[in-house]
């Protein structure tokens, strides 16, 4: 190439997809997206959505997992009546002496569910899964066109999981409907938008300490790859204990158990706790570490790394593919099918390939009648300040890791950023689901290299296609997706350097921002942890300024704050 004039020499031939990306870099779209100004190119854009996508592609059927077990808003009046005799089938069931119809009550939503109300969670898990596309699909489309920027966008895990079972309640079981929780969210959404369209989202921002922003990405990347090393979205690796919390894991499906929290009475009596959730399988009972399918992962673990260190293109996507093809196979150990009830169904809907399911129930679904209730408005704030610390902390952290961030902590597109994640929450809470948010998965197509929003463009292109294709995109496993999450933290470390580990004003703070994350579940968490022992370390020293500022407090004899609250 010419150094001077930047242009390749005449008898110079390329190769096709160098051609392509030369051309399309000189294109309208090319200079639109800046792919020359970010020093990237548009197959490197394309390979990183794919890469982001396949990492939070789990979202499609986690998400509709967790929101339906609200109940979504199915209601008592799903409930079909029952035979008293269940052995007897409903057409034979008559009144007589022996046999009667019973009506369903309150009871039909929980164990055992009346048949009724679970075809009615069916669809609703349907429509939710459909409602997950349709709005991370506007939400990429957004961030890609108005911000440029490399960031997927999708419902929020954490304020999924609030939304289901702390708010709405399990099947229904807390202080206000579902449509009611879409109410609040769609609120919050309107809010959160006015927040943003005035800057005073950028303003709250800036707010964040220092020690606090800087450490808040590695805190991320701590948090991936603890939900990495998980069974729900990850390998397995880490596992629950009574006594110690966590543990090591990795045992196979047969040697886990539930958890239930349960009460013990005066008399010794163990009884289930009334609206309690039962947990996933995280308790090993033993066989630690003889997982078939956390030993798949580490298989595919130890290909994107090898790839990883070789600098090759599309570690992520090898590996998560390779690992996903292994699983697709029934009757064998590492399957994603088992021969269980929930595996068969899995493995039925996987079949289908082609599916296409219109929303029947979770569109436009919000109510406003529980307006006036106080559990309402706490929801509402909730949901508020957890997207206000949250998203706006996970945003600033994946334009940190992208390099996109100045002296300042600004980047370019952040104030299109904020009105696409605020605008997505409105458009989700009227498809029916929880706060959209920016994804901190999005990290995995950063670090295949996209700076532009065509990634996001990429990211919305599969959502496209998972309209159409959602049974094989929902059943890719959680030991696929939890290597790249985990190697993806181990990307997002590389912050702590830059923290004054010897001001300890500045560490500390720093710390418990970092550990907190992963730790309590939650970025919000962390922000908020480290915030505030940052106000507690500095408050003094704010006193002491400002005091000396207004003349109350002078500098005479090395005389100090304290010094001055003895006299």
């Amino acid at each position: 190439m010419d150094v001077e004039s930047g242009q390749l020499p005449p008898n110079t031939k390329l190769s096709p997809l160098n051609r392509l990306n030369t051309y399309i870099a000189n294109s309208r779209v090319g200079k639109r997206f800046k792919i020359t100004e970010r020093d990237t190119t548009f197959t490197t854009e394309l390979r990183a959505g794919t890469a982001t996508f396949l990492t939070m592609a789990y979202i499609l059927a986690v998400n509709a997992s967790i929101l339906s077990d609200s109940g979504g808003t199915c209601t008592v009046s799903d409930c079909i009546p029952l035979c008293s005799d269940p052995s007897i089938p409903l057409s034979n069931c008559t009144n007589t002496s022996n046999l009667r119809l019973i009506p369903p009550d309150a009871s039909c939503k929980f164990n055992p569910v009346n048949p009724g109300y679970t075809a009615c969670l069916e669809k609703t898990r349907k429509d939710l899964i459909v409602a997950t596309v349709a709005s991370s699909l506007i939400a990429c489309v957004l961030m890609g066109v108005f911000a440029n920027l490399p960031l997927a966008m999708a419902p929020g895990m954490g304020t999924n999981a609030y939304f289901a079972y702390t708010v709405v309640g399990f099947h229904g079981s807390g202080n206000i409907s579902y449509e009611s929780a879409l109410a609040a969210v769609f609120i919050e959404g309107l809010i959160f938008l006015l927040v943003s369209a005035v800057g005073l989202r950028v303003k709250l921002a800036k707010l964040v300490p220092k020690p606090v922003r800087i450490s808040s990405s590695a805190g991320i990347g701590l948090f991936l790859a603890f939900i990495g090393l998980q069974n729900n979205q990850g390998v397995g690796l880490i596992g629950y204990s009574s006594s110690t919390l966590v543990t090591l894991g990795a045992c196979p499906r047969s040697a886990r158990a539930a958890l239930a929290p349960v009460v013990t009475s005066t008399n010794g009596t163990i009884s289930l706790i009334s609206g309690g959730a039962v947990s996933s399988d995280i308790l090993c009972l033993h066989d630690r570490m003889e997982s078939p399918t956390f030993w798949l992962g580490v298989i595919g673990f130890v290909i994107i790394a090898y790839c990883l260190v070789k600098n090759i293109k599309g570690a992520m996507i090898y590996g998560i593919i390779f690992v996903t093809g292994v699983s697709w196979f029934r009757n064998t150990k590492v399957t994603a099918f088992p021969n269980t009830p929930s595996g068969n169904s899995s493995y039925e809907y996987f079949k289908k390939v082609v599916d296409i399911h219109k929303i029947e129930t979770t569109a436009a679904a919000l109510r406003f009648k529980s307006i006036g209730k106080g559990y309402f408005w706490e929801a509402l704030i909730t949901f508020l300040y957890v997207d206000i610390l949250d998203t706006t902390g996970t945003l600033y952290s994946m334009a940190r890791f992208a390099g996109f961030t100045d002296s300042n902590g600004n980047f370019e597109g952040q104030y299109f950023a904020f009105m696409s994640d605020a605008s997505s929450i409105v458009v989700g809470s009227l498809l029916g689901t929880s706060p959209v948010t920016a994804f901190i998965e999005s990290s995995t197509g950063i670090r295949e290299g996209g700076r532009t929003g065509l990634t996001a463009l990429t990211v919305a292109g599969y959502f496209m296609l998972a309209f159409f294709f959602t049974p094989l995109l929902a059943s890719i496993p959680p030991w696929a997706v939890g290597p790249p999450l985990i190697l993806v933290g181990v990307f997002m470390m590389r912050s702590v350097v830059e923290i004054e580990w010897d001001d300890m004003r500045q560490a500390i703070p720093a710390f418990m921002t970092l550990i907190l994350m992963p730790l309590t579940y939650s970025i919000a968490y962390g922000l908020i942890g480290g915030i505030g022992i940052y106000i507690i370390l500095n408050l003094r020293d704010w006193i002491e300024e400002l005091l000396r500022r207004y003349g109350v407090l002078k500098e005479t004899r090395g005389e100090s704050f304290a010094d001055k609250i003895e006299e």
